[in-house]
């Protein structure tokens, strides 16, 4: 049973003030609690984040993918600094790999943004994969969730380097960026790319590199055209970091984006599922996508599937950490009973 904003302890009703206050210290230590695979810590964040979900959900979400060496968290320094230049406050949760031998991660992405971490209207925030193989981790959303309490109205999440299949960007983000550079192959090796099929945006780095750059442009074009033929065309830009070149009409791109997508009912370019509709149908989406995915986690594609019907009567979209924690409830009882949840 998660525990209601008055029967909270102090020390979790500090954080709660704290992160409304715009602390960076609470942001940072609730994220901590969140991420924690602490039973105790598990429960204490469920009721945090319930009693900060009222002040969520008002934030662009900007989802950045693309393999290893894309320039991915240079790219996101740059685009950090000119959406803080037109007065917004930009979080980044950059999300590094896992060992698979020593379970350690180097969380270095933040070395890369140095100059981004020095605003005082930005915060940065490298988290582990933990295993997790979509390319986010399994408490992106939650943290996305406390980010937007602690009033940063731009929200940034840079997935780990990413082959052909990782696209759990989707579910957590509302405009989606695909990054490629120069030189990463011909057409058809962007088409092998499932991830390839799911952006709003795809972006060609490294611009400066004049003709090669030129080329993977073409190439991607002629890639995302191929992968979802009939629908609408995926715009294809291209940036430099290092110069500038291209980022301007980059950021107005996405901020426009942004704020065609607060209008609730605007068509997002005919894609379903948590891409399509407006910002509303998106979060309701989205808090579905990570309902599923957080009981799936727990008790297996099986253990879902049977717990289906029950999830179907709770408003996940409303509550959704509550309604997880009493599904994963039930499952547990029901473990004793031949997993037939009553």
């Amino acid at each position: 049973m998660v525990p209601r904003p008055r029967d909270l302890p102090s020390a979790d009703l500090e954080l709660i003030g704290g992160v409304l206050a715009r602390e960076p210290r609470a942001l940072a230590k609730t994220i901590t609690l969140i991420e924690s695979t602490h039973g105790d810590h598990q429960a204490r964040a469920q009721a945090v984040l319930e009693a900060l979900l009222a002040h969520a959900g008002g934030s662009i979400r900007i989802g950045i993918s693309g393999a290893p060496g894309a320039g991915k968290s240079t790219f996101i320094e740059a685009l950090g600094l000119h959406v803080i230049a037109r007065g917004h406050r930009v979080a980044v949760l950059a999300v590094d790999p896992s060992s698979s031998i020593s379970g350690g991660s180097i969380l270095g992405d933040k070395t890369r943004m140095e100059k981004l971490s020095m605003e005082p209207a930005a915060f940065i925030r490298p988290s582990p994969s933990g295993g997790s193989l979509g390319g986010v981790t399994e408490k992106t959303r939650e943290t996305i969730l406390a980010c937007e309490a602690a009033g940063f109205d731009v929200v940034i999440v840079e997935t780990v380097g990413v082959g052909q299949s990782e696209t759990e960007i989707e579910d957590v983000a509302d405009t989606v960026v695909f990054c490629a550079q120069p030189g990463a192959g011909d057409a058809l090796q962007f088409m092998k790319a499932g991830v390839a099929e799911i952006p709003h945006l795809a972006l060609v780095t490294k611009a400066d590199m004049g003709a090669s750059a030129r080329r993977a442009v073409a190439d991607l074009k002629g890639a995302l055209s191929l992968a979802a033929p009939g629908a609408e065309a995926v715009p294809v830009l291209s940036c430099s970091a290092a110069t500038g070149e291209g980022m301007g009409d980059l950021v107005e791109a996405l901020l426009a984006r942004g704020a065609a997508l607060a209008q609730d009912g605007l068509q997002d370019g005919g894609k379903g599922g948590a891409q399509g509709g407006g910002l509303s149908a998106r979060r309701v989406a989205q808090a579905r996508a990570w309902l599923r995915r957080s009981v799936t986690a727990a008790y297996g594609a099986e253990g879902f599937a049977r717990l289906a019907p029950f999830l179907a009567e709770m408003n996940g979209a409303r509550a959704p950490f509550r309604v997880a924690a009493a599904a994963k409830a039930r499952a547990g009882r029901a473990l004793d009973v031949g997993f037939t949840p009553q």
